[in-house]
């Protein structure tokens, strides 16, 4: 079946966010073009596969340019400089011509291309997004599992509605798209915003696999920063903790006062600094603390007003056809 013309608009569309990743591109074109092209000989009314080079310093144009001279249907979006995974994803939806739906997925082959027909699968039956959860994550490190858990249990302690081990490889119907462009804050963090918007949903499990090539573009520090973000671009509840240790504080010290009260009323006041200590340096740590989870907010508030975009796109290869 001979690909749609160059501006027709598929299908699907499946986007790519890719930083840096020259030397695994290679294998996952070779696995992932055999299952859109099966898709295509089924049925599926066009395709196209929109990598979004995140201002990579490697080979990654050049492995690209190559890979779209045998590949109709793959089109590269490149960024004028790095702007972050998330942000990545956010101009591929925003350039995704999709009329059915968005395929989201990583290029280090950890989500497996030969899972993407279970998604579209699930998708007919009824759903507008299908997230891809790992079932399976013996490949990751210990510390990888453990940090994991331990942010989706805190995501769902706060309210979050995201479904566990569900990362950003998933299915998203094209209004679920349409809705996430419209949404006007900065630095969202998509894994957790779709989630709270409400449209119908479901799960299909993958075994989670090693990276093909290359390094990982999450060390702990990114990891600790999208989990910042995550928490407190999606949930109130770290404001309302703050309000609590607040109140606390006040309750404690308010109990340490009527305490010395009576022990000076009695005469059993014994000067000492250990106690003082203790109690200033706990009062204090709590203040700390709430003075940086008011000042993530309020830098959030900052940034929103000044209204920069989260990327700029140097160019799109869609562009360069007649």
């Amino acid at each position: 079946m001979s690909p749609p013309p160059a501006r027709e608009a598929p299908a699907l569309s499946v986007v790519v966010p890719a930083f840096d990743e020259a030397e695994v591109l290679p294998a996952f074109a070779a696995r992932l073009r055999p299952v859109l092209d099966g898709l295509l000989a089924e049925g599926l009314g066009g395709y196209e596969v929109l990598v979004v080079d995140d201002g990579s310093s490697d080979a990654t144009p050049v492995v690209l340019a190559r890979l779209r001279r045998d590949w109709p249907q793959l089109r590269v979006v490149r960024l004028r400089a790095n702007a972050g995974h998330q942000a990545a994803l956010s101009a591929g939806l925003a350039r995704a011509r999709a009329r059915a739906g968005v395929v989201t997925m990583d290029a280090d082959l950890q989500d497996p291309p030969e899972v993407l027909p279970r998604l579209l699968a699930a998708a007919g039956r009824g759903h507008d997004v299908v997230y891809a959860v790992r079932q399976d994550r013996s490949v990751d490190s210990r510390l990888k599992r453990l940090t994991a858990a331990a942010f989706y249990r805190l995501v769902r302690a706060l309210g979050g509605r995201a479904p566990q081990q569900a990362g950003d490889f998933r299915f998203t119907h094209r209004t679920v798209v349409d809705t996430v462009l419209r949404l006007p804050e900065a630095h969202r963090v998509l894994r957790l915003v779709i989630p709270e918007l409400g449209f119908s949903s479901t799960t299909v499990g993958y075994a989670r696999q090693a990276r093909s090539a290359g390094r990982t573009k999450y060390p702990l520090t990114r990891m600790l920063r999208l989990s910042l973000d995550a928490i407190t671009g999606s949930s109130t509840a770290p404001l309302r903790l703050a309000s609590f240790f607040g109140l606390g504080g006040a309750l404690l010290t308010s109990l340490l006062l009527l305490y010395a009260l009576v022990s000076f009323a009695l005469g059993r006041t014994v000067p000492g600094w250990t106690s003082t200590l203790a109690v200033v340096a706990g009062v204090g740590t709590l203040q700390l603390l709430c003075l940086g989870v008011l000042g993530e907010y309020v830098g959030r508030l900052y940034v929103q007003l000044q209204q920069r975009p989260t990327y700029l796109v140097a160019s799109d290869s869609l562009d360069e056809n007649p």
